[in-house]
């Protein structure tokens, strides 16, 4: 992004350039005519030159305010009372010697229909009448800095700080998640020793505010959907309310690889569609793709038998994978995105002793392993959640339970899991205490001849009980 930016400056800065010798070679031929005795003057002359001037002052003010760009913008989901940081930066700034009266940028919050006035208004905001703001922001103002060695003109906001928002009225099913607000910058530029003034500002992308960290979750959808399907060119911050299955399953890949370092197969995706649309997909995946998918699919309506929506699923999944199961995932040991009837289906027809983990359909953010055990029955141990997997990372566990020892189809357990396993700390801790090990057991009825063939054995998520070993 930062050499990218540096290059298109290269461009602006030849640009600008160009246009302001062709002003300066305007305004010389303009003082000449003005010299020149009126029997020599060329007719329409004047006329001409004046507007010659007025366009080329014109494609330099488009220039400048167009160039006022955010390099670093603030986070698009942002919580009140929290530190954000946002960059922005002049790209003709040295150019054009704008750093020579350091500007002043100011910043504040306003909502979709003051960006949508804002556009619409053919006075720029500062000489008019002022956008309403709709949340205070402490720290909200800085001087413009310049780089020699870079030629760059920016001021960074280090310590903003977004106190409170007032928020618009609600319609229908509408949250607070749903509304989008932005952030105006605003600036004046002084060109030509003052010969010209500027007066600009830049919108930030949309971002989402909320006050408690449950809300996160709702925010990221709105600004995913906005991220992914806006339309160039459009009235902020207009989306479609459907689009095609095809265009959301490459959104989601990009997010989960994104922020897991794997990709998603297509039978992930696959995976994935079903859940959204609640049932059996066609195999045709030229037919699937083209199916439409709604905002209310997406991250509104709840999952069948669920108290949770689609994007909330997936929002946890991404989230436990990133924080605990990265390099898990990466190396292909979990299968994940399976539904639990065809994980009992494959694995019932495995050696005892086969298993595989994959993402809980009920509980979110959870991560279940189930199992073949004697008389090729399938169990599924209770999910293990974030919460579990700060204290014990998954791969112990693997190791801990005994019962597992093919990884589905037919890996040995240690072979693939051995290089992820915690290796054992033999040293006393400086107290002169040893530190106990948490490990993951299965109830000891189970391991009973009786259970077999009690009413319990046919339930599929027997519960996890945990004890302290102590190790020398």
């Amino acid at each position: 992004m930062q050499s990218n930016l540096n290059t298109i400056q290269e461009w602006c800065e030849l640009l600008a350039d160009l246009i302001w010798s062709t002003r300066q070679q305007v305004n010389n031929v303009t003082r000449i005519n003005t010299k020149t005795i009126v029997e020599l003057r060329q007719p329409h002359l004047a006329e001409m030159l004046d507007d010659m001037s007025k366009q080329v002052t014109g494609l330099l003010s488009t220039l400048v305010t167009s160039t006022f760009v955010i390099e670093k913008q603030p986070p698009q989901v942002m919580k009140t009372n929290t530190r954000f940081t946002a960059t922005v930066r002049l790209l003709v700034g040295g150019q054009l010697n704008v750093y020579m009266t350091p500007p002043r940028v100011s910043v504040v919050i306003i909502s979709e229909q003051q960006a949508q006035l804002l556009l619409k208004s053919e006075t720029q905001a500062g000489k008019g009448k002022q956008p309403v703001e709709c949340g205070d922001i402490l720290n909200n103002t800085g001087t413009m800095e310049y780089q020699p060695t870079s030629r760059q003109l920016s001021v960074s906001f280090r310590n903003m700080q977004l106190r409170k928002i007032k928020r618009a009225e609600k319609k229908g099913t509408e949250s607070v998640m749903d509304e989008k607000l932005t952030l105006l910058f605003q600036s004046q530029f002084n060109v030509g020793g003052g010969e010209l003034v500027f007066q600009v500002w830049t919108l930030s992308l949309p971002v989402v505010v909320i006050v408690h960290g449950n809300q996160e979750p709702h925010g990221w959808a709105t600004v995913t959907w906005d991220n992914a399907f806006s339309p160039p060119g459009r009235v902020p911050f207009a989306v479609p309310d459907k689009v095609t299955w095809g265009q959301l399953a490459e959104t989601l890949s990009i997010k989960f690889s994104s922020a897991t370092g794997g990709s998603l197969s297509e039978d992930n995706l696959r995976f994935l569609a079903e859940k959204i649309f609640r049932t059996s997909l066609p195999l045709n995946t030229i037919e699937l793709n083209s199916m439409a998918v709604s905002w209310t699919q997406f991250c509104k309506d709840a999952l069948p038998d669920r108290n949770f929506t689609f994007w909330e699923w997936f929002y946890m999944v991404v989230k436990v994978t990133r924080d605990y199961l990265r390099a898990l995932w990466c190396d292909h040991l979990i299968m994940g995105f399976i539904q639990k009837k065809q994980a009992e289906d494959m694995l019932s027809k495995c050696p005892p002793g086969t298993f595989l983990l994959r993402f809980s359909d009920s509980e979110l953010g959870g991560i279940t392993i189930a199992w073949t055990g004697e008389g090729n029955e399938v169990f599924s141990l209770q999910p293990f959640t974030s919460r579990d997997l700060m204290l014990r990372p998954l791969a112990d566990r693997v190791f801990d339970l005994t019962q597992l020892q093919f990884l589905y189809p037919n890996l040995p357990k240690d072979d693939m899991f051995s290089k992820y396993y915690t290796k054992p700390e033999n040293e006393m801790l400086k107290n002169g205490y040893v530190k106990p090990v948490l490990v993951t057991t299965l109830p000891s009825y189970m391991s009973s001849p009786a259970y077999a063939h009690s009413p319990d054995s046919h339930r599929n998520t027997p519960s996890v009980q945990s004890r302290y070993m102590i190790e020398f």
